[in-house]
């Protein structure tokens, strides 16, 4: 699979833009602020109806103006696929596969497997369990759209338990027929994102420890863990245990919605023991197996982005990436970076096809 070409209307800081890509490897360069990793989050975009670095969609929208558009042709399964994902302010963002917009946006995810690697990456370490859930269900959701509705409908059944529970305190009332309701709409979507989490972080770390491996020379010991109240006890035996706590707080205190990974380095947490130069590592290390295990599962290869990587890492992490861009491992590939010569001595020693994009 390999994207053809883009074009931009209106996109962040683009009024209009159009590049026909490598099927290889492609290159944006250029100073900060001139729209390179705008580009990145475009193809991002396609594959999955948002955006990486902006979850306000109407703030995607070129300043001053009323509308996106961001139109791509590629190639999959020796088809030309073509995806239009486009917003008009007041209105609904409607994403298309060849003039056919989709009902639900979950039904697209996974039409494009892709992987990117960015500084914001950082997030996964420093902010809260949330943004690493969303991690492990991104990953997941793009092989199972299964899990993906079990995930909205579980969501769905905690904002109504917690709106009861608001309103039990509000009107000093209380009914557990109907809290037991939703708790048993719970433990049964609960009960199964937990399995598949748990099934999936099973085949994933060993994947992650090797690709950790391979980037440090087996330098460092690190750990991925899965923390999750369902390891203790079934759902709902807690939902029962913490109701009074809920009553308090207005609010549901256990569940899969509470779930972790622990990111350590020496069993110790990454985001205090740290380096930058090893958070970084375990990243791209993460990112890679994410990249391998999609490509494994599903049978087509991801396409890959790297935003901005190869600031803060050393010559030889650096020749260990490039390594694995030289093998089959990798398809297609989109860089940003704001050395050109750096940039260009780089994609030219994998010895592969490649376009550079100078913005």
């Amino acid at each position: 699979m390999h994207l053809n070409k883009i074009s931009l209307f209106n996109y962040k800081n683009f009024s209009e833009a159009s590049f026909d890509f490598d099927i290889k490897i492609n290159c944006f360069v250029g100073k900060n602020g001139i729209g390179k990793t705008n580009v990145l989050d475009a193809i991002y975009h396609l594959a999955y109806g948002k955006s990486y670095f902006n979850p306000l969609a109407v703030q995607n929208i070129k300043h001053g103006e009323e509308f996106f558009v961001i139109d791509a042709e590629l190639e999959k399964n020796e088809r030309t696929e073509q995806i239009v994902c486009s917003l008009k302010k007041g209105q609904k963002k409607v994403l298309k596969r060849n003039g056919k917009a989709y009902d639900k946006f979950s039904d697209h995810i996974g039409f494009i497997p892709l992987v990117i690697i960015s500084p914001a990456d950082r997030d996964l370490i420093v902010e809260g369990s949330e943004t690493r859930r969303k991690f492990m269900d991104s990953v997941i959701s793009q092989l199972d759209s299964s899990y993906l509705h079990q995930l909205i409908q579980y969501q769905k059944v905690i904002v109504q338990r917690n709106a009861l529970l608001k309103y039990f305190a509000l009107n000093h009332t209380f009914d557990n027929d109907t809290l037991s309701i939703y708790n048993e709409q719970l433990n049964e979507f609960g009960k199964s994102i937990f399995e598949k989490r748990k099934d999936f972080l099973e085949q994933f770390i060993p994947i992650f420890n090797t690709h950790h491996q391979a980037i440090t020379g087996s330098e460092e010991s690190v750990q991925l863990v899965y923390e999750s109240h369902l390891f203790e006890k079934d759902l709902l035996t807690l939902l029962q245990e913490n109701i009074n706590k809920d009553r308090a707080l207005h609010y549901t205190t256990s569940g899969i919605h509470k779930d972790d990974l622990s990111f350590e380095i020496d069993s110790h947490p990454i985001k205090k023991f740290g380096s930058q130069g090893q958070q970084k590592s375990f990243l791209i290390a993460l990112k890679l197996a994410q990249f391998e295990f999609l490509k494994k599962q599903s049978g087509v290869t991801p396409i890959l982005l790297f935003d901005d990587i190869f600031d803060k890492l050393d010559e030889t992490r650096v020749a260990k990436i490039v390594e694995m861009v030289n093998g089959e491992t990798f398809g297609q590939l989109f860089i940003s970076d704001t050395h050109p010569e750096r940039t260009e001595a780089i994609v030219k020693s994998t010895h592969q096809t490649y376009k550079i994009f100078n913005l």
